[in-house]
């Protein structure tokens, strides 16, 4: 019995560290409300729930997004290994081999393209430029310019308008819209992350702060793009934004979830601390969260 008990923990316990790095590797929690942002932006133009589509962008999305985090960890391995938020990853700790790393990211990246694909030629054409743009523009500027945020916000923004294209087929000033809300989302979100993380991020020689400095320049341009989003978030109830609508109602939640994003913004801007950005940092998290359920919900209880 003992015997038994011990070979089936052999098997097991090999097992379990594989798909743990595998999950860290793909960076599993990122990819998945990257995969939440995809999925809303197909319910809020879907006509009908299509649930094959609806599978076929979890996988799709998954994979395009875990192959990026790959690339991007295959690229910035050494900057990884002297950081301490990043040194226990499993290619700067030993744990998988750099070309083993690169084989799973081709691999998804080939599998992501054709199950999006099978959607529309459309979703898998976006889902390329965003590899493309993450991997081999973002990546390697972030050890060069704080501009990289900017370009970062590119690829970063595309799932949530990759689900309206998955659903219409169409790149539209409905789509553009999404792309503008998570873009300028991005900026704030960033910048909190890089303010709570810069001197950790110093050590590998990046710096995502706008000025490179924690200043009052920095947290007044984090306030600045807080309002810039809000502004965009409300731009449906306008009716200028096409098939992509927004009730009162839901326009009036939105902008209370973004004055609370503003409120942290400006006690950054305010106190410049620490504290101050992670509170910022989950705040934008949460709000991108909500802002895309309520255009979810607005949609099916309140346009049907």
């Amino acid at each position: 019995m003992a015997t038994s008990l011990q070979e089936h923990n052999t098997i097991i316990s090999p097992l379990k560290t594989i798909f743990s790095d595998f999950f860290e590797l793909t960076k599993a929690r990122l990819a998945l409300s990257v995969v939440f942002s995809s999925l809303a932006g197909f319910l809020i133009a879907a006509d009908e729930i299509n649930f094959d589509v609806i599978f076929l962008l979890i996988i799709g999305g998954y994979c395009m997004v875990g192959s990026s985090n790959i690339f991007n960890q295959i690229i910035e391995k050494d900057s990884d290994a002297v950081m301490n938020r990043t040194k226990n990853r499993p290619i700067p700790s030993g744990r998988i081999s750099v070309s083993v790393a690169f084989l799973v990211a081709v691999l998804l990246t080939l599998i992501g393209v054709v199950v999006l694909y099978r959607i529309n030629a459309t979703t898998a054409l976006f889902g390329s430029i965003s590899i493309f743009i993450y991997a081999c523009i973002y990546t390697p500027l972030k050890q060069k310019t704080p501009l990289s945020v900017f370009v970062g916000a590119i690829p970063g923004a595309i799932p949530f308008m990759l689900g309206w294209i998955a659903a219409t087929n169409e790149f539209g000033i409905e789509a553009i819209t999404l792309f503008s809300i998570q873009f300028f989302w991005q900026f704030p979100h960033f910048w909190a992350l890089g303010w709570m993380l810069h001197e950790d991020y110093e050590k590998a020689g990046i710096n995502l702060l706008p000025t490179k400095k924690k200043d009052k320049s920095s947290a007044l341009q984090t306030v600045l793009y807080t309002i810039w989003m809000i502004m965009i978030c409300l731009l449906p109830v306008s009716g200028l934004t096409g098939a992509l609508k927004l009730s009162v109602f839901s326009a009036f939640l939105i902008g209370v979830i973004g004055i609370v994003m503003l409120y942290f913004s400006i006690q950054l801007y305010n106190l410049m601390n620490t504290n101050s950005a992670k509170k910022l940092f989950n705040a934008s998290v949460i709000c991108l969260t909500l802002v895309q359920t309520i255009f979810v919900l607005d949609k099916y209880i309140l346009w049907i």
